[in-house]
């Protein structure tokens, strides 16, 4: 097992936070990994050379950088009293997110590799899991979809990078993951916008992702055709809104939005309100929640 980048060890420069030249992160989260093992997948087996990254456009952020800052300000609010796992391949954009993310409080681990992650999340339990695809050991969707298999109301945000792995993103949202994001637009705000909606309890599918996951799971579809109310409720869920403002919005009582929700879930059917946004928008039941 890779041993974790603060401490004693060959090569391990505890005293100035560096390890083999990448910056280590900060605020108690534990940064493990090797980036000799880039490439492989599953939780441990190998897949031979890593295929290409998606490469970004070119952005401009100076115009964006106030509303980053006002969008950073809601997240860190929203995660106040939540605890948030990150498991990303890359670890300058790792070590970026711990030192300049107004929500690192929040960070109670953070790793870059599968075996690592999934290490920190059994044994910390989060509410939030932050995972890329790519990672310097393991398979990011293959630790995504073994952690909702053992944890359903795990929130979870999946950070997209390569376009052959964008065929298991069926996976993965069949799986029950709450957003998608393509890595390139995660400094965006994007990254950010999936953090508030799974946090509220509802769904984000970037929208250069969005034609990828609609129609599934194909071998599924709702028991029962759900009512035009139904509808409104469930797309109200999708934007992450609680049971009290769906209430003051459709005008109805808390216990009639309950009732409907329950409709709901049986009829998808769906193990909860999360899970029943995914499904609602992949099938195009509801219309993509606006970030």
């Amino acid at each position: 097992m890779d041993q974790p980048l603060h401490g004693a060890g060959p090569g391990n420069h505890a005293s100035h936070g560096v390890r083999h030249g990448w910056p280590c992160g900060s605020g108690g989260a534990v940064i493990r990994g090797d980036r000799s093992h880039h490439g492989r997948s599953g939780l441990g087996g190998s897949s031979g050379p890593s295929p290409p990254v998606l490469r970004p456009a070119t952005v401009n952020y100076t115009p964006l950088l106030t509303a980053l800052r006002d969008r950073g300000r809601q997240t860190a609010a929203l995660l106040k009293n939540r605890r948030m796992v990150l498991c990303l391949g890359n670890r300058v954009s790792l070590g970026a997110f711990l030192a300049g993310s107004l929500a690192q409080d929040a960070v109670v681990g953070a790793a870059t590799t599968a075996s690592e992650g999934l290490e920190l999340v059994e044994r910390l339990s989060p509410d939030l899991l932050v995972v890329s695809d790519a990672l310097e050991q393991g398979n990011g969707i293959d630790l995504l979809l073994t952690l909702k298999a053992r944890r359903p109301q795990l929130a979870t945000v999946l950070l997209v990078s390569r376009e052959q792995r964008w065929h298991r993103l069926q996976e993965a949202v069949a799986a029950g993951c709450e957003s998608l994001v393509a890595e390139s637009r995660f400094g965006q705000g994007c990254g950010l916008a999936a953090v508030q909606a799974v946090c509220c309890g509802g769904v984000y599918i970037d929208q250069t992702l969005r034609t990828v996951v609609q129609g599934i799971p194909q071998n599924q579809r709702p028991l029962e055709p759900l009512t035009p109310r139904e509808l409104e409720v469930l797309a109200q869920v999708a934007r992450g809104c609680s049971n009290v403002e769906i209430a003051g919005s459709l005008y109805l009582s808390v216990d009639t939005v309950k009732t409907h929700l329950q409709n709901v879930l049986r009829k998808l059917p769906a193990r909860d309100r999360a899970h029943a946004a995914v499904l609602g928008v992949c099938w195009g039941l509801i219309g993509w929640p606006d970030p």
